[in-house]
């Protein structure tokens, strides 16, 4: 897929992604960023549960099963909530570089039905970075890691202030993310939204 589309095709002035020095290391779990995201968070019943180690480079993998309450058509994952497992795999890369990121442009590609209770094998990298536009990519398999492509993404990123959460977010939940103790989930809350 990677581009097909001229808003998710980098200018050519965009430049190699750079992982932030103080990324995760490769093979390090991401955890959630924020306890009740459908994608990541624990603390959601139905949400994804999904979970991203990061990889070399600027590359990450994760994996989410899909439950009785993903599915769309009978006994299959719902298309959408298979876009949200792309758009929060392509979402956890922004933590590589360090960058609070959300989406600008998602752009799937479904390639073969996800039966429930198959886990969904996914594979993102950031592309390139123009600015505050960053371009990734990832696919999704079954049945492992090397398993047959059911889905594919490509998106685009735009790089926020914290600004944009704090005016556009609910203040009772704004204010228990920013009164974290923790100082990497405090700032990880803020990582990934619309």
């Amino acid at each position: 897929m990677s581009g097909t589309s001229p808003g998710l095709q980098p200018p050519a002035d965009a430049v190699k992604p750079v992982r932030h020095p103080e990324a995760p290391a490769p093979g390090e779990l991401l955890g959630a960023h924020y306890g009740q995201c459908f994608g990541c968070g624990g603390d959601q019943p139905h949400g994804l549960h999904l979970q991203a180690r990061a990889g070399e480079g600027v590359s990450i993998t994760a994996e989410f099963t899909v439950r009785p309450a993903h599915q769309g058509a009978p006994g299959l994952a719902h298309g959408g909530v298979l876009a949200s497992a792309l758009d929060e795999t392509l979402g956890s890369l922004n933590w590589l570089l360090r960058t609070i990121a959300v989406t600008g442009r998602l752009e799937t590609d479904f390639r073969r039905p996800v039966p429930v209770d198959t886990t969904l094998y996914l594979e993102a990298e950031v592309t390139a970075v123009a600015g505050r536009k960053i371009y990734s990519t990832a696919t999704g398999r079954i049945g492992g890691p090397d398993g047959p492509v059911a889905v594919r993404a490509d998106a685009l990123f735009v790089e926020v202030k914290v600004d944009h959460f704090v005016e556009n977010g609910r203040d009772d939940e704004i204010r228990a993310a920013m009164d974290d103790p923790d100082q990497v989930r405090r700032a990880r809350a803020f990582e990934v939204n619309p």
